[in-house]
């Protein structure tokens, strides 16, 4: 067999992403105020940002932020196992633990190193992970590199899930799931899943980024929204950069479960810790989330406002009550043209195409946060009326070029 060179496979790679109507090139911001951005020179009112509780830019946070850099270092210095462990960490830690009900908790350095480290620490080369088919690609990327068995089963589908691991009756199985979609923003069904995972000796892993500070009961997520503890989910993940606003990530479950991670965690062991300041900056966004409870409901109030006005300009939501809101528009092509429609209007929307989703089931994905005012979101349906009529128009103007009927 023929060496391919790595310079053409590269090449015929960068050609096909060229080609697809929803490749974009990366945006460099500049400036953040509130909501609004600036974007390559641009002034932008930014609807992609995870920021749901508006805790980034949040005088609090940038305090404690200065004040640790100021007495520890911008650095995290070294491995938790070396010099880099501090007590902010073991603080963060404690307090995730108490505000999701956990005994224990162990903090990352992202998302995606705390989902590598879950999966890789707990399962190998005869075990099954069954996993939702639109779990974030962290936790996909996670059970391949751990070398187990991955299914995929249909999504939000808990006899899917007990299907697949049916047909993997040996090894370790494990059940994971993002608590709130980070593509449609709709929430798993856990309480379904939990019963699956009891059923099948399956450990339960509920990847709760997106929900938490958010969804649930004074913000702990999703599982506490499913009324569910320790006992039915194991293990959950709490993400710091998204609601709260800062970095980083925390594993929360089962005292021998941690206790497992910090012992034979690779991502944990072989990777600087997170800096003590994004870790002191973490701690006080968390206790802001914990008691601003008017954060999530002018939240949900904008969440409500959104979506009845969308309804009433006839534009097609998915079914999601949280701050995630998936327009479907159809084809690639007229999400990226819808897209660039409305950065020339002065809105920052993510064009979200295949391969993520099937052919024809393309999506603006719109997220809110309680930066945003409601004249800011009735700015934003105009805008995006008008760059669906405009996409439509030239969708037609397309076929009737190709002799297709539109």
């Amino acid at each position: 067999m023929e060496r391919v060179f790595w310079g053409d496979r590269i090449d015929a790679i960068r050609a096909q992403r060229a080609d697809a109507p929803g490749s974009h090139a990366r945006c460099a911001v500049s400036h953040r105020d509130g909501a609004r951005c600036s974007v390559d020179g641009r002034e932008l009112l930014n609807f992609c940002s995870d920021d749901y509780l508006g805790l980034s830019q949040h005088y609090a946070v940038i305090g404690a932020l200065q004040d640790a850099v100021a007495a520890q270092g911008a650095g995290g210095s070294g491995s938790h196992l070396a010099c880099g462990r501090h007590q902010t960490h073991e603080r963060l830690e404690q307090e995730i633990a108490d505000w999701l009900g956990t005994p224990r908790a162990l903090l990352f350095g992202s998302r995606y190193l705390a989902n590598l480290a879950v999966l890789q620490s707990l399962l190998g080369d005869e075990d099954v992970c069954a996993q939702d088919a639109f779990n974030h690609g962290s936790l996909v990327d996670a059970a391949r590199l751990a070398g187990c068995r991955l299914r995929r089963y249909p999504h939000g589908d808990p006899e899917g899930a007990i299907r697949q691991l049916r047909s993997m009756p040996d090894g370790m199985a494990m059940v994971a799931t993002e608590g709130v979609f980070s593509a449609d923003g709709d929430i798993a069904p856990l309480r379904q899943l939990a019963l699956v995972a009891r059923v099948q000796h399956a450990l339960l892993y509920v990847d709760d980024a997106h929900g938490i500070g958010v969804v649930g009961p004074e913000g702990r997520g999703s599982v506490a929204a499913a009324d569910l503890g320790v006992d039915q989910v194991p293990l959950q993940l709490a993400s710091l950069g998204k609601a709260l606003g800062g970095q980083g990530a925390v594993v929360a479950g089962t005292h021998e479960l941690i206790e497992h991670l910090a012992d034979t965690a690779r991502p944990y062991l072989f990777t600087t810790a997170l800096p003590p300041a994004q870790a002191a900056a973490g701690l006080t966004a968390l206790k802001l989330a914990r008691k601003d409870h008017w954060r999530r409901q002018k939240l949900a109030e904008l969440v409500a406002h959104f979506r009845e006005r969308a309804q009433r300009a006839g534009l097609a939501l998915l079914d999601s009550q949280t701050p995630i809101q998936p327009l479907l528009v159809g084809d690639d092509a007229c999400a990226a043209s819808m897209a660039a429609a409305l950065q020339r209007a002065g809105y920052w929307v993510e064009a979200a195409a295949s391969p993520t989703f099937g052919e024809g089931q393309a999506r603006l994905r719109i997220t809110l946060s309680a930066l945003h005012a409601p004249a800011d979101i009735d700015g934003l349906i105009e805008a995006m009326s008008g760059a669906r009529d405009r996409a439509r128009a030239e969708a037609r103007v397309a076929a009737i070029s190709r002799g297709v009927a539109p």
